[in-house]
């Protein structure tokens, strides 16, 4: 009986935060191009929703918990419910103002876009400030992610929403192999790094043949390069990372742009 009263206390407490940051998560970050308005005919889960023209926006940069919508043997994360009803709250029969990064549709059709009600509050912002999404980057969709990882840094040191339960912890690099074909945030120290025919390679122990990577392909130096990042100086650094944990030569994010990538104090 404590436990589940601790579980709603906190999920009280995330709703009430959640409310206070919608009402400061306002205002327009720069570098996005008007995409016009559009009414909201229903919400599908925390981070995609349906417009009265039937088309489907996907809240760019975020990752809510998800719901099994209809995939057998999917289970539902933790939160995805209170996740789908901020989502609500904020939108759900509102016109919304859509605005764009850079790549506007994903290969299923949907919009791409970064939200904003009528109020000038921002969607994404206030999600993220509230617990009920991490931020989930594209190397297509890189503006404003700065601003979205520092409202998830304030949600996840204050344990609101997603923050407080187990499910969504930052992994240890041991950790990571345990997660394998899942998105996750890892933290711990670069013990070396290692430049092969222009491939990075970040490597958090002792074997990289076993222990945890991060890997960025040649192609995706240039991108690092002019954020003034290079992987070499990482050495030795605290950092933490983001991505889908692959196998090879043991546990592997592929990092793409360098917001997967946040250097950490030491």
């Amino acid at each position: 009986m404590r436990a589940l009263f601790g579980f709603r206390f906190h999920c009280a407490l995330a709703i009430a935060l959640f409310a206070l940051a919608a009402t400061e998560v306002s205002g327009a970050p720069a570098g996005l191009t008007d995409g016009g308005s559009a009414a909201v005919a229903s919400v599908v889960d925390g981070d995609t929703i349906v417009l009265k023209d039937g088309s489907q926006v996907r809240l760019v940069g975020i990752q809510a918990p998800k719901l099994p919508l209809g995939r057998p043997n999917f289970p539902t994360w933790p939160l995805a419910e209170d996740a789908k009803a901020a989502l609500e709250r904020l939108v759900d029969g509102k016109s919304v103002d859509m605005r764009y990064g850079c790549a506007r549709r994903d290969r299923h059709g949907r919009h791409l876009a970064q939200l904003y009600t009528p109020d000038g509050t921002w969607v994404q912002g206030a999600l993220l400030a509230g617990g009920f999404a991490r931020v989930y980057s594209f190397p297509d969709n890189r503006a404003v992610v700065g601003e979205m990882l520092a409202l998830e840094g304030q949600a996840r040191s204050h344990r609101r929403g997603i923050w407080a339960d187990p499910f969504y912890r930052v992994l240890t690099p041991d950790e990571a192999g345990r997660h394998l074909d899942t998105f996750q945030l890892v933290e711990g120290k670069v013990q070396n790094v290692a430049v092969v025919r222009g491939r990075a390679y970040l490597n958090f122990g002792a074997d990289w043949r076993t222990d945890f990577t991060v890997a960025i392909e040649p192609a995706d130096m240039r991108a690092f390069r002019e954020a003034g990042l290079d992987p070499r100086a990482l050495e030795g650094r605290r950092v933490r990372v983001r991505g889908w944990l692959k196998s090879m030569n043991g546990p592997m994010i592929q990092a793409t742009h360098p917001e997967q990538i946040e250097i950490l104090s030491q």
